[in-house]
């Protein structure tokens, strides 16, 4: 048999307290090292999905800078299509000039500067630019501005019977509004 002095020298060797170790403490060791372990990879995962966001950053932004660039270079060549399209009629103009000095023959200027005209306009409407139709039609306030009323017993009341300055389209919006003088019953005159 085992003394108690015997006892407590085997009880007092750090092996016997390890070996003797009541279950829950094994239990809560492993569950610290579980959790560490995991710890190390949830980090390991984040500084994988941080360097992934820095790269998905830096590629947008040189997607953002390319299309800034992309889109002014688009903007110049369609800049300079038109410019170049406008030197055309700015050479009609030059002529047209230059055979006013020349001649006496007004019918022959004026011939020349409906033709530049007429040029000018074709490339506008290949642009986009397209006219407003304004007399004969109601008062529209979003296509055109008022100068005027006119009293009158041959129109409805807010017909446009006169433009003064025509307006224009440019593909779908209103560049510039007809300037209009429109219809409006002569007072004293009764609805029929």
């Amino acid at each position: 048999m085992i003394t108690e002095k015997q006892d407590s020298a085997v009880r007092s060797k750090p092996e016997a307290d390890q070996a003797k170790k009541p279950p829950k403490r094994r239990r809560a060791s492993r569950k610290v090292r579980m959790l560490e372990e995991a710890l190390e990879a949830e980090q390991g995962k984040s500084k994988e999905y941080l360097s992934r966001l820095k790269y998905l950053q830096a590629d947008f932004d040189n997607y953002r800078k390319r299309m800034v660039r992309e889109f002014q270079e688009v903007t110049q060549r369609s800049n300079e299509r038109l410019i170049a399209s406008v030197l055309n009629v700015v050479d009609d103009l030059e002529r047209a000039i230059e055979t006013g000095r020349k001649t006496e023959n007004t019918d022959a200027l004026l011939e020349g500067v409906e033709m530049v005209y007429k040029n000018l306009y074709g490339l506008l409407e290949r642009e986009g630019l397209t006219r407003i139709k304004a007399i004969g039609k109601p008062f529209d306030p979003n296509m055109h501005e008022i100068l005027a009323k006119v009293p009158t017993d041959d129109h409805d009341d807010g017909i446009v019977i006169e433009e003064a300055r025509k307006g224009f389209i440019f593909k779908g919006k209103v560049m510039r509004p007809s300037v209009v003088m429109i219809s409006s019953k002569k007072e004293g005159s009764e609805e029929k």
